[in-house]
């Protein structure tokens, strides 16, 4: 995986028409790079090997070939790069075929720029988050995973959050406000108390929090009666916090 620059595309579409306007729309999103764009299997064929694109925006049917024959080809030459479909091909057949040789994504035509944008920025996300794991680690936590496989963005490009059943998002962030406002470990009475629940409900958040990599728990032994939770926000888990 390349380095700290643009997403290089390479746009693989037989009308020029439609592969111009695709190239407008990636200029319209940061951090992404048309690098060619190509008519046919040869010259689809010849800009892979030659320019090793991190991104293909591939559609189906061409006068000399199948796209999805192009992409198992790839897929079996272990090219590091990925695929999103844009076709009119609706076929439930060439979508399920399309999903389980491994496209990050489908886009049916006519394409809608905030669709596209949408997808275009998801894989942004995405790519990044993979830059940043190869250079921290040399294996993930489910977690890590977790966020690859399920993130999306919603149409400004924010993540959606996916929250299990009993977790509000709008109380989760005022858990978290709480957390980022105090350098100690708090207890989940104390965080009760400061946004209004009960403790029960607080002691729900703090624990999807700790389960998620987000904060850590300990327990503290007072002088009187059982030991407490408390609930920490070590330097790891700051950066995950944020």
């Amino acid at each position: 995986m390349k380095g700290n620059r643009d997403i290089e595309v390479l746009i693989v579409e037989d009308d020029l028409r439609i592969a111009e306007i695709q190239r407008r729309f990636l200029e319209q999103i940061e951090g992404f790079q048309a690098v060619g764009i190509a008519a046919s299997y040869i010259e689809a064929k010849t800009l892979i090997d030659i320019l090793q694109p991190d991104l293909l925006l591939l559609d189906v049917y061409f006068p000399d070939m199948n796209g999805i024959d192009l992409l198992k080809e790839t897929k079996l030459q272990l090219k590091q790069m990925d695929v999103i479909m844009i076709t009119a091909t609706k076929e439930i057949h060439r979508v399920q075929e399309a999903i389980s040789i491994g496209v990050f994504d489908y886009i049916i035509k006519p394409v809608v720029f905030d669709r596209f944008k949408q997808s275009l920025l998801r894989y942004k996300d995405y790519h990044g988050q993979l830059l940043q794991l190869g250079k921290e680690n040399t294996h993930v936590t489910q977690h890590q995973v977790d966020k690859l496989l399920r993130k999306d963005l919603d149409r400004d490009g924010k993540e959606k959050s996916y929250l299990p059943k009993g977790i509000d998002p709008l109380t989760l962030e005022k858990v978290m406000d709480v957390l980022g406002k105090v350098d100690d470990g708090l207890t989940a009475e104390f965080v009760a108390k400061e946004i209004g629940v009960s403790r029960t409900t607080a002691r729900r958040y703090l624990e999807h929090l700790v389960s998620n990599d987000k904060i850590e728990a300990d327990l503290s032994y007072g002088t009187v009666g059982r030991p407490e939770r408390v609930y920490i926000v070590s330097r790891k888990a700051t950066k995950n916090l944020l």
